[in-house]
């Protein structure tokens, strides 16, 4: 992911914001043509946090969104992502936003409303810190409607997939050696950076089967590592990625349908498919689990119920059962690096290095071969003494 540079938007006045327009119903595909200063158009209902997390990352000066970011329905992390960043987000602009406005124009926000050319083309609700926590609390309140709406999912899924979930049916064979492994599941998700960058000491004495799903490929290479296994819909993982050398599985339809094989097959390279109801993330997990890894590490994945329905799919309900298949196994690095950061203050460090370097000296002075050593440096130094004072008896 870029990390944001200078932004080439220019703020006229105070509420007053222009740049130039990208758009796509897609957030996570809009945000590979984003650049810092770019006003972003979406598409997003209930704006997810690791969405909003990619459109602060790029650094754009504002987010344009035709639908509303928080609709009630649930606490949705996304709107206050952006509002603490400072980037502005108009909302609930309607289908008249992405009529209007084309790919590259140059658009400017003024208050509620959005200009091209001078003339008003849509007019939504400017979102602030006071509204949006309003939201949100009118959000908690319908809590409990999800969570049984999110249950009734479980259920639902249960039936559908208890075959793979109890038997493993359908888990497609691979060529990765996975049996008596760690594996290390990276989804670009919550706090990826943070955690990756602390269990860096891990995968280097544990060498676990390095998993990513979708742009979680993308991740692992940015860290520095090339993944042994790309698993998913192949829309957000990158072209070059792709062609790391990694074993690739798309994540289809129940019914066989996988949209993500013609890319990959466009690319030249060859791939399994892996049917099912699940998340991507799930399947990931399931399909390490059945290959006999011995210890599941999860990276940026999915955890808690609001995290479940923040993904905002009804989809996200297998993450529940599939963590009952596997949870013994299963070690989830979320928050580790706030649990522990490696802190070696500088004098521990010179106290280290002078330890070091008494025990060298202690060693060398007992040892037959130290003792000759110290002989001839104790007779090199006395010969350089007498020299210098030699020399300075003539000069003076």
């Amino acid at each position: 992911m870029r990390l944001p540079t200078l932004r080439r938007t220019r703020t006229v006045e105070p509420g007053i914001v222009t740049g130039t327009a990208r758009l796509d119903r897609r957030t996570k595909r809009l945000v590979g043509r984003l650049r810092p200063g770019d006003i972003a158009i979406i598409d997003h209902v209930d704006l997810d946090r690791v969405a909003a997390d990619s459109l602060v990352a790029v650094g754009v000066a504002a987010v344009l969104n035709a639908k509303p970011s928080v609709s009630g329905r649930y606490p949705n992390l996304g709107p206050e992502v952006l509002i603490e960043a400072g980037i502005p987000l108009l909302d609930d602009l309607g289908e008249t936003v992405f009529q209007a406005v084309r790919e590259g124009a140059n658009v400017r926000i003024d208050g509620n409303t959005v200009l091209l050319d001078g003339e008003p083309v849509a007019h939504g609700v400017r979102q602030d810190a006071e509204t949006v926590a309003k939201a949100m609390a009118d959000a908690r309140e319908g809590l409990s409607v999800q969570l049984e709406a999110f249950a009734a999912n479980t259920m639902e899924y249960l039936k559908q997939e208890r075959d793979l979930l109890f038997d493993g049916v359908g888990v497609p064979e691979v060529e990765t050696r996975i049996g008596g492994r760690h594996c290390l599941i990276v989804v670009r998700g919550y706090d990826y950076k943070a955690d990756l960058d602390v269990l860096r000491p891990y995968i280097r004495e544990y060498k676990p089967v390095l998993i990513g799903v979708d742009g979680g490929a993308d991740a692992l290479v940015e860290a520095g590592y090339t993944p042994d296994m790309i698993i998913g819909d192949m829309d957000s993982v990158t072209d070059d990625v792709l062609r790391c050398g990694a074993e690739v599985i798309v994540h289809a339809y129940p019914d066989g349908r996988a949209p993500g094989l013609a890319r990959v097959q466009q690319l030249g390279l060859s791939a399994v498919t892996f049917p099912a109801a699940a998340t991507s993330e799930d399947l990931a997990m399931l399909l390490a689990d059945e290959k006999g890894a011995s210890l599941l590490v999860a990276v940026g994945t999915h955890a808690t119920l609001v995290e479940f329905l923040d993904k905002g799919r009804g989809g996200m309900a297998s993450t529940f059962l599939t963590r009952l298949k596997v949870g013994g196994k299963l070690v989830d690095a979320k928050g580790v690096s706030r649990l522990y950061r490696q802190n070696i203050s500088g004098s521990s460090l010179l106290l280290l290095v002078l330890s070091a370097v008494a025990a060298m000296a202690s060693a060398v002075a007992v040892s037959t071969v130290g003792k000759a050593y110290l002989g001839v440096a104790s007779e090199w130094w006395d010969n350089l003494v007498f020299q210098i004072g030699q020399l300075l008896g003539r000069l003076f």
